[in-house]
């Protein structure tokens, strides 16, 4: 399969996950509600052929299901996942291998970093037309506008480009972009983010910000892009591990920056620092509509783009969402890695129907009294994304954290909430979550649903109950005897309540 975008949806039409839409459609509020509607159903990706105004396609939905991002990853199970996140781990914290096994395993990751290395690629398909100056009009690029409440049209699956002017180190992020006119944009993006960094940075140095706009790439360079693990490695070398080979990039027609050379289209333009114009409202990951915030004013002076190019596009909501499928896969990228920063904890879970990152579910090999709350601690400052994450609850490593009946149960029978409960008030919070009482600071809270011990308790726990082992494994051997072969044990525990786990 090619590296790129056009690989990626050729994989999803051989494996009958993509439709093809002719029928004329509009980019205004209309593709986002066709998309809403297979994505609340599981649907495959789509790719509308006909859209009002523009002469490109729109691919949209194509990461959809975890199932795609996998493939897009080049696995099959979400389980592999996890043996990328322990490569990952093996780098950020390496550590003297006291074994010969461990010494080999350490030499293949280190290899996969030297085979990972962006190549170059001098006759780049992404610059096969140039426009510049006064041709460049951003309005033949079919941007959607999800939401009747939106100010506008956006981009939203862009890699976003910019570059330290001391250091020279690049950062890719993806964030939402907002057209403001033929060739300005506002970019959205939080202060702890690389590209604001890189904006104080030319500020000071009384200089511009370059940036340039990387579209319809390899999905597999987005969820490196999506990945914030404080590795000192670029994005590119992320793209490179998670691929199993190098990214091919290329110059900038008139910036001093490089984008995937197989980008569907690249725009490229300047941020003057403190030139900004209002950003939003547009609807978001928490289910509302944003506020209106300044932001930074790209100024484009230069579109390249493939002959017949192909726009890559999606929009946040009230889960499940494209961003919330890629938020699961990450989850299980994180698992090695939050394991080796906090060792105590056994697995972890981000319920999408919590945003994803909102509340986690963490469990424990138990070992001594307040050890919940001391993981739940570590893990709000394990990783920069668990920064705004309001609710962590920690149960047992017997429980089944992605079975929701089994937490509610630990938190029922496991919680004195006048003693497992603690908050941690007035911490820095999400800008976008209006349950807080002040914008930008609220919360947490920890729940302890472990099985209590001395001193956290001053009576006996109760004896678990437990079916006579002899009896269950009877059981099993007659079941077909009883008549009731036609009776999937495993099927019937999964949806009794209507929970698909």
């Amino acid at each position: 399969m090619a590296r790129d975008l056009r690989g990626f949806i050729k994989l999803l039409e051989e494996k009958g996950q993509l439709r093809r839409i002719s029928t004329l459609v509009d980019p205004d509020l209309e593709i986002a509600e066709i998309s809403n509607r297979m994505l609340q159903a599981g649907g495959p990706g789509l790719i509308f052929e006909n859209v009002k105004g523009c002469s490109f396609p729109v691919a949209v939905n194509l990461m959809g299901t975890v199932e795609r991002i996998c493939w897009a990853m080049k696995m099959e199970k979400p389980e592999e996942l996890e043996d990328l996140g322990k490569k990952l781990a093996m780098l950020q914290q390496p550590k003297p291998p006291k074994k010969i096994s461990q010494a080999i395993d350490f030499g293949k990751v280190l290899f996969d970093v030297v085979k990972a290395k962006p190549g170059k690629d001098f006759f780049p398909p992404c610059q096969q037309v140039v426009v510049k100056g006064e041709d460049l009009d951003l309005n033949k690029i079919p941007m959607i506008r999800p939401y009747p409440g939106d100010a506008g049209k956006i981009i939203t699956l862009g890699l976003v480009i910019t570059r330290d002017c001391e250091t020279g180190t690049p950062n890719v992020g993806v964030y939402r972009l907002q057209l403001q006119s033929k060739n300005t944009m506002t970019v959205h993006w939080l202060s702890v983010r690389g590209g604001a960094r890189h904006l104080r940075k030319a500020a000071e140095a009384g200089k511009k910000l370059e940036i340039a706009i990387a579209l319809g790439v390899d999905p597999l360079i987005i969820m490196a892009a999506a990945t914030p693990i404080p590795v000192d490695l670029s994005e590119w070398l992320f793209a490179g591990l998670y691929g199993g080979s190098g990214v091919k990039l290329t110059k900038c027609k008139t910036l001093d920056l490089e984008v995937p050379a197989d980008s569907e289209l690249v725009l490229e333009g300047t941020i003057t620092p403190g030139e900004v114009l209002p950003d939003g409202p547009f609807g978001d990951h928490m289910g509302y509509y944003g506020g209106v915030e300044d932001s930074p004013l790209i100024r484009f002076h230069c579109l390249t783009h493939r002959q017949d190019p192909i726009y890559l596009t999606t929009f946040s909501g009230r889960p499940p969402k494209e961003e919330a499928m890629m938020a699961i896969a990450l989850n299980r990228i994180y698992t090695p890695i939050l394991r080796q920063q906090v060792s105590e904890i056994t697995d972890f879970f981000l319920p999408m129907e919590a945003l994803s990152y909102k509340a986690a579910i963490i469990s424990i090999d138990k070992a001594y009294p307040g050890q919940a709350r001391r993981a739940a601690l570590a893990f709000w400052s394990a990783l920069p994304q668990f920064t705004y994450t309001k609710f962590v609850i920690v149960v047992d490593k017997s429980i089944n954290i992605r079975d929701p009946r089994q937490v509610v149960w630990a938190i029922s029978s496991k919680v004195d909430p006048s003693r497992d409960v603690f908050i941690l008030p007035d911490t820095p919070f999400d800008t976008l979550d209006f349950a807080s009482a002040k914008i930008g600071l609220g919360g947490r809270m920890g729940i302890d649903a472990t099985t209590k011990i001395p001193p956290e308790t001053n009576h006996e726990w109760g004896e678990p109950l437990e079916s006579d082992a002899d009896v269950a494994a009877m059981v099993e051997r007659r079941w077909a005897e009883y008549g009731l072969e036609d009776i999937n044990l495993s099927e019937v525990d999964a949806n009794l309540f209507g929970y698909d786990i």
